[in-house]
């Protein structure tokens, strides 16, 4: 293992002080560590000047530093362009290596391999670790040694993986921790004329958005806050993951997007406990929706170790697969013909908005827009309207949902945007089209979700307030609707949008056929 003097630790989605893989081989390695992160220009100054993400990310770095102050470290943080300012900082510092934790996006790769070059070409190394994932890029294959492009297989090769250990003595050698505190005394302070002290939001052009308001704990404390709550839920994960009105899910995507929480930590209790009589780890099938069909022991906690893995295969799709960033993943499907012009611009606006006239789709938007989080099921249905409803480009939604959420991953945001336009890895059959209307009575059966965020429909009755076009108009009179006025008419039939669908999708049938 080679030894340094003198190495930077560069923070960038992994903001967290234990179980750092950077972190913990710079310890072991280096007399001294140094540690940074750059608010980086490139990424930073293409937002608005509210960003939830930036806030979230703000206090974050607070709570970091101040645990690397407790450490006995420092955290050096700065507002530049990434690539140029950490080669600065390191011929500051003179170290003689920055180490960091791996990213598998295309432009995190470039900036990067950028950075390398220009490290090497001063005399200084420049290290990589896996650290978000658990299997990342080649290490799970299939049986030709090719990598998979449906999910069922690569999640039964990845257990398999994980089981085979290759340390006999240690049963999760793939989730062991990278400790950090064991190691502190290699934590070094720089010299005083390199300033430590946070930016404040103004400082870096923002301003403060409602985060404070909204149930979003930031940084390590808040991701672990969340975990420890969802553990009682786990087990039941799998009964009640699509209710949105229900707390099901564990809410920790935008701790997993920038590393509060640890993924070997998560994946590790999910198999412990099921290993410790639970159940085991099996597949299930799944319906035409996406639920599971079959109960199996720990259903709950095996299915939401499941979402895990999914994390992972997409990562392994974006990495084996870069043209999917901006294209389709299965290339026939860029025949397709979306609407364009100013009545497909109209609607895309209704739908970013809220305003298409099915509740449950309105009310997902709302979500989004109020506070930068979506359901999952919510997320699969309002991409499946824009798409398959209103027959608008799947990029538009994707781009919107970038611009929008809280926990944007570019692999996992890809591939549910191509799972719901068919166009993707193991995606919904393009012929599968959802119902918004039974989605609704199925998943907020309720309505209760739908109340939430549209006051306005709350004097409708569970079974009507699904579809309000549909309700006599003396019933809409005592709930104080007016069509068109309070709440609006729907921005396109189901049934008729679904035979457009189909027929704008005959095109790839045709290209199957003559295959």
């Amino acid at each position: 293992m080679q030894r340094y003097d003198k190495t930077l630790v560069w923070f960038r989605r992994d903001l967290r002080s234990f179980d750092h893989a950077a972190l913990h081989h710079a310890l072991r390695t280096s007399a001294r560590v140094y540690c940074a992160f750059i608010y980086d220009r490139d990424i930073l100054d293409s937002l608005g000047r509210a960003d939830r993400r930036v806030e979230f990310i703000h206090a974050s770095i607070a709570e970091l530093a101040g645990d690397l102050e407790r450490l006995g470290g420092a955290l050096i943080v700065r507002h530049a362009v990434a690539a140029t300012e950490i080669v600065a900082l390191a011929q500051q510092l003179g170290v003689d290596a920055v180490l960091v934790n791996r990213d598998y996006e295309p432009q995190a790769i470039a900036r990067d391999a950028a950075v390398s070059t220009a490290l090497e070409a001063a005399g200084r190394r420049f290290e990589s670790f896996k650290d978000q994932v658990i299997f990342e890029r080649e290490e799970v294959l299939s049986l030709a040694a090719k990598p998979f492009t449906v999910f069922t297989p690569y999640k039964n090769a990845w257990l398999r993986k994980l089981q085979a250990t290759p340390v006999a003595s240690d049963q999760d050698f793939y989730l062991r921790s990278y400790p950090v505190e064991a190691h502190r005394a290699a934590f070094a302070r720089p010299a005083g004329d390199i300033a430590t002290a946070l930016p404040s939001l103004e400082q870096l052009g923002f301003e403060p958005t409602n985060l404070s308001q909204l149930p979003i704990p930031t940084g390590m404390s808040g991701g672990a806050k969340l975990f420890d709550e969802f553990l009682p839920r786990m087990p039941g994960y799998r009964d009640t993951r699509d209710y949105p009105a229900v707390k099901g899910p564990s809410y920790l995507s935008v701790h997993l997007r920038f590393g509060t929480v640890s993924i070997r930590a998560l994946a590790r209790r999910a198999v412990e406990a099921l290993r410790s009589g639970e159940g085991s780890v099996v597949d299930t099938a799944a319906d035409a929706d996406g639920g599971a069909v079959a109960a199996a022991p720990a259903a709950g906690t095996s299915t939401w170790l499941s979402e895990l893995i999914w994390r992972d295969f997409y990562f392994m799709i974006l990495h084996q697969n870069p043209h999917v960033a901006g294209n389709a993943f299965k290339p026939e499907y860029e025949r397709i013909e979306f609407e364009t012009g100013p009545a497909a611009d109209a609607l895309f606006a209704a739908w970013c908005e809220g305003r298409t006239g099915y509740p449950l789709v309105d009310a997902a938007m709302a979500q989004i827009n109020q506070t930068g989080y979506m359901h999952n099921r919510l997320r699969m249905v309002t991409a499946c309207f824009l798409i398959k409803d209103l027959g608008i480009d799947w990029r538009r939604g994707e781009a919107y949902f970038a611009e929008r959420l809280n926990d944007y991953d570019l692999s996992a945001n890809n591939g549910g945007w191509q799972w719901a336009a068919s166009s993707g890895c193991d995606a919904q059959p393009y012929f599968r089209i959802f119902n918004p209307i039974t989605q609704s009575e199925k998943f907020d059966a309720e309505g209760k979700f739908i109340r939430r965020y549209l006051p306005q429909l709350d004097k409708l009755g569970p079974k009507q307030i699904h579809a309000p076009w549909l309700q006599a108009p003396e019933v809409l009179a005592r709930a104080g609707i007016v069509l068109g006025a309070t709440y609006p008419r729907p921005v396109v039939d189901h049934d008729t949008a679904r035979k457009r669908t189909l027929e704008r999708y005959a095109v790839v049938k045709k290209i199957a056929a003559a295959a």
